[in-house]
């Protein structure tokens, strides 16, 4: 993408035009004084994402500004400054957010080669945004207390009364509201609501987020959580007794959350901002997500951490990104259902 400037010089009489032809330097090839500053709204912590941006920077040799934050508040600040949002790049925790996002015509349209990059199973159809790593939603459990031919087929029954007592979750948390979300969509208002109460009458342990549910589960004081499953290769797998599990067939509790990003409509930064996004799709951003954050890679032939079991594409229930934004119905029904 290289801009070509041509200029017209007027030679001794009128009627002979001289074409001098000038390439206009890539990102790559300027210094990082000369490039632009690429602003980053990040819904991702920076414990997750900032060492990379760092590698970004001293690679594309780009200035990058991160601003972190949630990402309901960042996706916020964007729409409610509109056209006049510094942001160059929104990168989101949970993908749906971006849907909501294409929705209000606030993303700009990828070029062909970063979307080629991505399985187009985890991207928007109309190339707005890209997938960058995933968190598959999965029951934790102990393994001193369950086998595998034990435990649930399906996550509608974490419903029945057998399992009273035994479960835990995180009502709160953001990928459980949006899990939630998908549910009300795959399965009706209706249902999801009668699958909420009788969970609620088997009692599960409250957590305010997933990570202390796997310690939960491993430090023996909780059977199974319901979590994403990267929480579980944070702990040391010497004499780690928790173990994941996802459901045998294609079922509304195999879902991959997305972490995703896109450009802001209108930014005067597209070329950098889009060799920003790029490279987190690269052989080496992938690398990072999945060697340094145990995540599933979005780009295909990318290697999983040793620690993290190759996924099952064929049982995840593939879930319209703008059904897992649909969270405010979300939050009356679990305000509802005193979850709230």
């Amino acid at each position: 993408m290289i801009a070509i400037l041509m200029m017209v010089l007027a030679c001794g009489d009128d009627t002979q035009n001289e074409i001098t032809v000038q390439e206009k330097p890539t990102i790559q090839e300027m210094s990082i004084a000369e490039s632009p500053t690429i602003i980053v709204y990040s819904g991702r912590g920076e414990a997750l994402v900032g060492e990379l941006f760092t590698q970004i920077e001293e690679e594309l040799k780009v200035n990058i500004e991160v601003q972190y934050g949630s990402t309901p508040e960042m996706v916020t600040r964007l729409l409610t400054e509109a056209d006049q949002s510094p942001a160059d790049i929104i990168f989101a925790q949970d993908s749906g957010h971006l849907g909501a996002l294409t929705k209000q015509g606030r993303l700009e349209m990828l070029s062909p080669s970063i979307l080629d990059d991505v399985d187009s199973r985890f991207q928007a159809k109309d190339g707005t945004w890209i997938g960058t790593s995933g968190r598959l939603r999965v029951l934790v459990y102990d393994s001193k207390k369950y086998t595998v031919d034990q435990l649930p087929t399906s996550l509608k029954d974490l419903a029945d009364p057998k399992w009273k007592g035994v479960l835990g979750w995180a009502p709160g948390n953001g990928s459980f509201q949006a899990h939630v979300s998908a549910l009300r969509h795959l399965w009706g208002e209706v249902e999801t609501k009668e699958w909420l109460e009788g969970v609620i009458a088997n009692e599960p342990k409250r957590f305010p987020k997933n990570s202390p549910q796997v310690k939960a589960v491993n430090d023996g004081g909780l059977g199974i959580g319901l979590v994403n499953h990267y929480y579980l290769h944070r702990l040391d797998p010497n004499g780690r007794t928790a173990v994941n599990y996802s459901f045998p067939d294609v079922d509304g509790g195999n879902i991959l959350m997305l972490a995703g990003v896109g450009v802001r409509k209108g930014s005067p930064n597209k070329e950098a901002a889009e060799q920003v996004i790029e490279y987190l799709v690269s052989i080496e951003g992938q690398s990072h997500f999945t060697m340094n954050n145990f995540e599933y890679p979005t780009r295909p032939n990318v290697p999983t951490n040793p620690d993290v079991p190759d996924i099952n594409i064929e049982n995840l229930t593939h879930v319209p990104q703008e059904h897992l934004a649909d969270v405010g119905p979300t939050r009356t029904l679990l305000k509802d259902l005193s979850l709230q």
